[in-house]
């Protein structure tokens, strides 16, 4: 059995080569084929310094497979997406990491529509035949591999999100970290009136700055104080293959992703109105009161870009928002895009009087938030037992959707694994009272502590 650990819940990730290499990334290509019988697979991998290997070695294992391979080159996993329903291919595959560090490499997998592979059986079937090589003999055709250069169609497919005669000449601020999101960046930047302050755009997988993950609080400092040097408009930084943005406002405030998806909502249900808005369990009530003053009607999905998909897919919802930054688009396949969102703040501001800091303030007055607090335990379930005990008697309802959430007259929390590390996530939320949010900040970690 050659070891798969590299195999995660819902997509492929480890340290390179240990846990990935260009045998189990052949091996990937193979295992794919014999599943989904695809006749044409995308793949592009972004900037890291072991991608191109993989890429190949993959590719490879596609071709002998049986399917035919389009090779986009470097590029962000929303590409793959809009490639995989542009093209109307089978399947698809980004060789990526995200915001791991350097030395992880990994594979993010859909099939045709760009639908998220199902975990518990193809994902689990290509997981098996990657351990065990037990791959078909005879494959009826061998494949073919091409380049296409998709990135042209894909920028004119984002500015149909936007109506380009309302934006304004808006200073902003874009740091990609040098991963890639520089990249459609430079290609759409010409068909708009924004002038971009570009921070760290050339792609190098050596990440000389630091691995892009904005959400570590010591990745914002220079989109910050760019913003302020610049008297920038807003600023947007970047993880490494962009499939999330973050977002800074005039004053050089980073903005919680949480608000984020308020402001979304309400730009989107502008132009369309009573459409249905997904959201996460963590952080929900900005959300809820956003879209029900914008005429929307807003649903509630469990964690994670899967659940997301899925319910956004059966609800045929506008859109759906995370508050780790993720932005899901149904005239993007109901996938999550990190471009879409900046175009669309883009957009608000210009129709807007106010600045970025103005709009957001009032959410963040009314529902103050945590920053999502994590804990090392080593029973989850057994921890969170504990605290539903703890506050059984005051407590107003109870939900298991996704881990706990807990609602009480004015605060509330939510507990839950996280999918991909061992760790106890914590959000808690106020309803206008930033002193009690302190105070069960303080109050809910010493006990989570105690119990861990």
């Amino acid at each position: 059995m050659w070891p798969v650990s590299c195999f995660k819940t819902y997509d492929i990730r480890g340290t390179v080569p240990e846990q990935l290499n260009e045998e189990i990334a052949w091996r990937i290509g193979r295992a794919l084929c014999q599943v989904l019988s695809p006749n044409t697979v995308v793949i592009g991998h972004d900037i890291r310094l072991s991608s191109p290997a993989l890429s190949t070695a993959l590719a490879r294992g596609l071709t002998e497979g049986g399917a035919k391979v389009i090779d986009i080159g470097l590029c962000g996993t929303e590409q793959v997406y809009f490639s995989v329903f542009h093209l109307n291919a089978d399947a698809g595959i980004c060789i990526t990491a995200s915001h791991n560090p350097a030395n992880y490499n990994g594979m993010k997998l859909v099939g045709k529509n760009a639908v998220p592979l199902n975990a518990q059986t193809e994902l689990e079937q290509i997981k098996h035949l990657v351990a065990t090589a037990d791959f078909n003999q005879q494959v009826a055709e061998q494949g073919n591999y091409q380049q296409q250069h998709t990135l042209p169609a894909y920028i004119e497919h984002l500015l149909t999100y936007i109506q380009l005669s309302t934006l304004k000449p808006l200073k902003v601020v874009m740091n990609a970290g040098h991963g890639g999101a520089g990249l459609v960046v430079n290609a759409i930047a010409p068909k708009l009136p924004l002038q971009i302050i570009a921070l760290e755009f050339e792609p190098d997988g050596t990440f000389p700055t630091g691995v892009p993950n904005p959400l570590l609080v010591e990745n914002r400092a220079v989109t910050s104080q760019a913003v302020l040097e610049h008297k920038a408009d807003f600023g947007v930084a970047w993880d490494g293959d962009f499939d999330r943005c973050f977002f800074f406002d005039e004053q050089g405030q980073f903005i919680d992703g949480y608000y984020v998806v308020s402001l979304l909502a309400q730009s989107l249900l502008s132009a369309n109105p009573q459409q249905k808005i997904v959201h996460d369990p963590r952080l929900y009530w900005a959300t809820q009161q956003s879209v029900a003053e914008s005429g929307g009607i807003a649903v509630l999905s469990q964690t994670g870009h899967v659940f997301m998909k899925e319910k956004m897919r059966a609800e045929n919802a506008l859109y759906g928002g995370e508050i780790s930054a993720h932005h899901y688009f149904r005239d993007f396949a109901y996938c999550d895009n990190g471009t879409i969102p900046w175009l669309l703040v883009a957009q608000l501001l210009s129709q807007q009087s106010v600045p970025l800091s103005a709009l957001v303030k009032q959410l963040q007055q009314q529902f103050p938030c945590s920053d999502e607090i994590n804990f090392k335990v080593k029973d989850a379930d057994a921890v969170m037992q504990s605290i539903r005990q703890h506050y059984q008697a005051e407590v107003q309802s109870i939900s298991l959707l996704d881990g706990l959430d807990l609602v009480f007259n004015d605060w509330r929390l939510s507990l839950r694994s996280s999918n991909t590390e061992p760790l106890l996530r914590l959000n808690i939320e106020t309803k206008a009272n930033r002193d009690l949010l302190q105070q069960k900040i303080t109050e809910v970690s010493a006990l989570i502590t105690a119990l861990a």
